[in-house]
């Protein structure tokens, strides 16, 4: 597949999504919304790959909306601007389910819309020097269509700050209210992403997928007597699966799991 916007490569058990628009800082449009949900479909339903990393080119990571494509909405109609969003929210939605685990690795600024593509991933890496923004009420917009992942991601009572004032913050700030996982310094930045993506890559990747749609499906929930018998029968269930019989087996022998041979 040629992508026009998109790099994507595999390398073993791992793929890598790599925003490439870097002389517009990495906005995305149509076609990027277009090739990031076809990509993240595919790698989810390939078997090779066992982990992805969403990255970009160039100094930031990514800008929000292409202006071009903003200029071309404010002439849409309601339906053209509900169907033109829902577009948007299906793709976050196929990065969010993607059966793989989803690394996103932030080298520079991440904006607006960008911030959905991040929060949408399962982990997420930063470098010091990026600064975060959801400036939409600048505009006269709010962040509706990635909002869903934002406040899942920095919890409510942060994403209430920043939605309402559009201030820009950076990484640290990021890290301390719980947006990104880890911060550390750009040259430092790939071995951070290498050293998470080893820890996916070495774990069973049944158990990696099912605990992936555990935490998604039990965040929140109440604890009660369909809960309890929803979590017994997910570990009974895993118990009996071929990878679960391998790694308990290997563990007691104290070999490696045959995902790792």
């Amino acid at each position: 597949m040629i992508y026009q916007t998109l790099d994507v490569s595999i390398a073993g058990v791992l793929a890598t999504v790599t925003l490439n628009r870097p002389d517009v800082r990495n906005a995305f449009n149509e076609i990027t919304i277009s090739e990031l949900a076809l990509a993240f479909d595919e790698l989810g339903r390939n078997e090779l790959v066992r982990a992805i990393v969403l990255a970009a080119n160039g100094p930031a990571f990514c800008a929000g909306a292409d202006l071009n494509w903003m200029k071309k909405m404010a002439a849409y109609t309601h339906a053209e601007n509900q169907a033109d969003a829902l577009q948007l929210a299906q793709m976050l939605r196929t990065i969010y389910l993607c059966p793989k685990p989803v690394v996103a690795r932030v080298q520079g600024d991440c904006y607006a819309g960008g911030m959905g593509l991040v929060a949408a991933c399962d982990i997420i890496v930063a470098a010091e020097e990026a600064n975060f923004c959801l400036s939409e009420v600048k505009l006269g917009l709010i962040p509706a269509t990635i909002s869903p992942y934002v406040i899942k991601a920095m919890g409510e009572n942060a994403a209430r700050r920043y939605c309402l004032t559009a201030e820009r913050f950076g990484a640290r700030e990021a890290h301390r209210i719980g947006f990104a996982h880890e911060v550390v310094a750009a040259d430092a930045l790939d071995a951070k992403v290498a050293e998470i993506v080893k820890a996916l890559t070495n774990n069973s990747p049944h158990a990696v997928q099912q605990a992936k749609v555990l935490v998604r499906d039990v965040a929140g929930q109440t604890v009660n007597d369909a809960l309890l018998a929803d979590t017994a029968e997910r570990i009974a269930h895993i118990r009996a699966s071929e990878q679960g019989r391998e790694g308990v087996q290997s563990f007691l022998e104290k070999r490696k799991p045959n995902w790792l041979i």
